[in-house]
């Protein structure tokens, strides 16, 4: 039975003249699993936005939208509001009450459900979800992971037939990531929910859905079960490749064609049994020696806590940054990275301890001293940084030292070009999708030409081939002397460009390596490339590499 349809759709923005989905059909049968793919701005948000129609956006709409086999402008919106249920990428935009008892409660009280029944289905989806041990708890008190699994609950709660997900994981470490994926794979081969989830990270989900749709340019190019879509973005040389699950990209990157490993033990078992007749232990990966360099940022016993009689949220932190490196710093949500990156920026005042900046005691830098061309922050939520009606306004607030208006437009229109946001500088900020936010954000940041660059979150909600870009930047940056300093959850990323990585945990920082030998030997903090071929290749921790090296067999 059809669930949701959608013939010939298209939608186009206020003050646009590109259609942000273009003439769209698509038939999602009840109980599937489908997973929606494709670059940032493609399309995807609008899409299942449209799905939802609350929260559909603002424009011209063409085309038409079936729920159930009823036109979905003839069903009202409160018959709707249990049936469809919506998450969101940034787990606190939805939450509206102060405990998790509330929240799992507050849904079911909007749309009138008896107090008794509100009790036992709270019950139920509690027990469900396994949060028992934070029922009671303030929402601020919770991880990031914790807050996203109560958003799902939430929902979950209201008994709806679909659930519609926007890069639910974005904000989520890797280990919060999976559980929060399986409990939405739970909900669809157990309860039967039909799923429609848009992702940029496809390893968790690519091998679970029963569909794919890939879009660009506001078109779907394929939508088909997943061997099928990586056979057909191989054989087109999409750049949608770089996107998929890399026991795909090894599997056609070596040149292979038939059915392919969707799964990391589908692609270490075709690694041992097309290439291994023995088990064949390659050289390690060469490590760059450690060039000592001059320290820009150092941390000597640093403690913080936000109340005075509060619990220490950085307990006696030691790291060194030299000038020209670029550090990742790993670790679960709620571990208090972001906090760390306060700390190093001066926003978080220490109680104890140094942080020295170029050889300076932060405390000695006069106010506003430290952010006029010496280091600029990037939060984690974009938006706390737009302050203007249109992204370009933004953009040119930050360029400094130039009075002529059109210089200032030609800095702002390299920047743009840099980060791909050239057709953005005319929207409002808080109209764009979250990864074009993001690369908007970090142009903005780029903008006040830092010595020092701190970025929190930078690859959250931008898909593959702008990671691959924002490298480059930062290798750019680099080699005119910039560090970087980064707080990331995208391990993929973290083991394929910083020169260290280091991993947050306890209140401190318990280890700082070179990439290949931190990815080597971890389990749950690793690459999918590194736990296909541990024992087979040593100390291959990146895609790239691994085809590299299976290429030479």
């Amino acid at each position: 039975m059809e669930h949701f349809k959608t013939q010939n759709l298209s939608f186009t923005y206020p003050e646009s003249d590109i259609k942000a989905i273009d003439d769209i059909s698509l038939t999602i049968n009840r109980g599937e699993y489908i997973a929606i793919c494709g670059k940032s701005g493609c399309g995807k948000t609008t899409l299942i936005q449209h799905l939802k129609r609350a929260i559909t956006p603002t424009g011209k709409t063409e085309g038409d939208i079936f729920y159930c086999g009823a036109d979905v402008r003839l069903i009202s919106e409160r018959a709707l509001a249990g049936e469809i249920g919506f998450i969101m990428q940034n787990p606190d935009s939805q939450i509206v009450t102060d405990s998790v008892w509330h929240e799992l409660a507050f849904g079911l009280e909007n749309i009138g459900v008896e107090q008794s029944k509100i009790r036992l289905r709270v019950a139920e989806t509690a027990s469900y979800f396994g949060i028992e041990h934070i029922f009671h708890k303030p929402i601020t008190s919770l991880s990031g992971g914790e807050k996203q699994l109560v958003n799902l609950a939430a929902v979950v709660a209201m008994d709806p037939s679909v659930l519609i997900l926007d890069e639910p994981t974005s904000q989520l470490d890797p280990v919060a990531a999976q559980i929060f994926l399986q409990a939405i794979r739970k909900l669809n081969s157990e309860l039967g929910i039909t799923i429609i989830i848009v992702e940029h990270r496809l390893q968790d989900i690519f091998s679970v859905a029963d569909r794919v749709v890939v879009i660009e340019a506001g078109k779907i190019i394929i939508d088909d079960k997943p061997e099928n879509v990586g056979e057909f973005l191989n054989n087109t040389g999409s750049e949608m490749m770089y996107a998929l699950p890399s026991p795909l990209r090894v599997f056609y990157g070596a040149g292979k064609s038939g059915i392919p490993p969707l799964t990391v033990r589908a692609g270490r078992e075709w690694i041992e049994q097309e290439y291994i007749t023995e088990k064949d232990i390659g050289k390690k990966q060469t490590i760059k020696p450690d060039v000592k360099q001059k320290a820009v940022v150092e941390l000597k016993d640093v403690y913080f806590r936000y109340e005075k009689n509060g619990k220490d949220i950085l307990n006696g932190v030691n790291i060194t940054v030299n000038r020209g490196e670029f550090l990742a710093i790993l670790g679960g949500n709620g571990a208090g990275k972001s906090t760390l990156l306060g700390a190093i920026s001066g926003t978080n005042k220490i109680y104890s301890g140094k942080v020295l900046v170029d050889g300076k005691n932060i405390k000695s830098y006069k106010k506003g001293e430290l952010f006029s061309n010496k280091l600029a922050l990037l939060p984690q939520s974009p938006l706390d940084i737009f302050a203007h009606k249109t992204v370009l306004e933004d953009l040119l607030e930050m360029v400094s030292g130039v009075s002529d208006k059109k210089e200032k437009e030609q800095i702002v229109a390299k920047v743009a070009q840099t980060t791909k946001i050239t057709e953005l500088l005319q929207r409002h900020p808080f109209d764009l999708s979250g990864g074009e936010q993001q690369r908007a954000a970090i142009a903005k940041v780029l903008l006040a030409k830092p010595e020092i660059l701190i970025l929190d979150e930078p690859t959250k909600g931008i898909d593959e081939f702008f990671k691959r870009q924002l490298a480059e930047v930062i290798n750019n940056l680099r080699s005119e002397g910039v560090t970087v300093i980064a707080v990331s959850h995208d391990v993929e990323f973290c083991a394929e460009y910083p020169d260290r990585v280091a991993l947050f945990f306890d209140n401190e920082i318990i280890t700082s390596e070179e990439p290949a030998k931190f990815f080597s030997g971890n389990n749950y903090y690793t690459t999918q490339a590194s736990i296909m071929s541990r024992g087979i290749f040593n100390g291959i921790v990146t895609t790239d590499r691994l085809i590299e090296r299976l290429q030479k067999k």
